[in-house]
């Protein structure tokens, strides 16, 4: 009998330093990794690129947008390229820790919950989470919204704001807003009566609202507070913090950033 429970212990003992090394093997190096962005000479940078006015496609399919702008201005500074790539947003913590982007870059908002996934660069704009109706709905209060169904996108701000206020989700239909894979499937549903109010960054949504004709919506007074817009990248990419907040404050100092406020927000 010993002797089985012995064999037993010793295969199990293997499969645990099998089940080791494989892990060690497929996980990345948590160090920070600017000598080698550095050396490749390009950074890849994750966008949703349905995101107006911050990343998204013209009529060409080209990527334009503040965040768009913003990004090439810094890696001109950096004198790195930068490579945009379309991710699924709800993934963009795991695409970026699991090494397939180096940057989140499009419309992020900062949350506790992300800064214990991310790092995040100095703030750069602030917004704030609309609650938007059609504009002959009778809701007009948080309160209005009770067996009333919300639409957020997946793994947004927008989502982590409604979720937080339990005093409202627990009044919602089914207990919890309906989640969707970007912001303008929130407005579609909304306008074909499905949800009676969605939750939207308002740097989207004032942008949307004008493209799609303003007077069909109506904003409601409450909201969900300000937040900040920031960069995320790896815990571990201290140099690379670093020399995006560098290239952040040398294009506040040398007018690139009102430029590119005065072209998208008229400010």
């Amino acid at each position: 009998m010993k002797m089985k429970i012995g064999k037993l212990g010793m295969g199990l003992i293997g499969l645990a330093l099998v089940a080791m090394t494989g892990c060690q093997s497929a996980a990345k190096p948590q160090e920070d990794s600017w000598s080698a962005l550095e050396a490749k000479g390009k950074l890849v940078v994750g966008i949703d690129d349905t995101f107006a006015p911050m990343g998204f496609r013209d009529e060409n399919n080209e990527l334009t947008g503040y965040d768009i702008e913003m990004a090439k201005a810094v890696s001109e500074k950096l004198g790195l390229e930068f490579e945009f790539q379309t991710i699924d947003w709800s993934m963009k913590e795991s695409e970026l820790n699991a090494g397939n982007i180096d940057l989140i870059w499009n419309g992020y908002s900062i949350t506790d919950t992300r800064r214990q996934q991310v790092a995040f660069s100095e703030p750069y704009l602030e917004n704030r989470q609309l609650i938007i109706t059609l504009a002959d709905s009778a809701v007009s209060t948080k309160a209005d919204l009770a067996g009333k169904t919300i639409a957020v996108q997946k793994e947004s701000s927008a989502l982590e704001a409604v979720s937080a206020d339990t005093a409202l989700t627990s009044t919602l239909k089914n207990g919890a807003p309906e989640e969707f894979d970007t912001n303008i499937d929130c407005f579609m549903d909304l306008e074909a009566g499905r949800s009676q109010a969605i939750v939207v960054d308002e740097v989207l949504a004032r942008y949307v609202m004008k493209q799609r004709g303003q007077e069909k919506y109506k904003v409601l007074d409450e909201n969900f507070g300000t937040e900040q817009y920031a960069v995320g990248m790896r815990k571990q990419d201290t140099t690379l913090l670093e020399k995006i907040n560098e290239a952040m404050k040398a294009c506040n100092e040398d007018g690139t950033t009102a430029a590119l406020n005065a072209k998208w927000f008229g400010e």
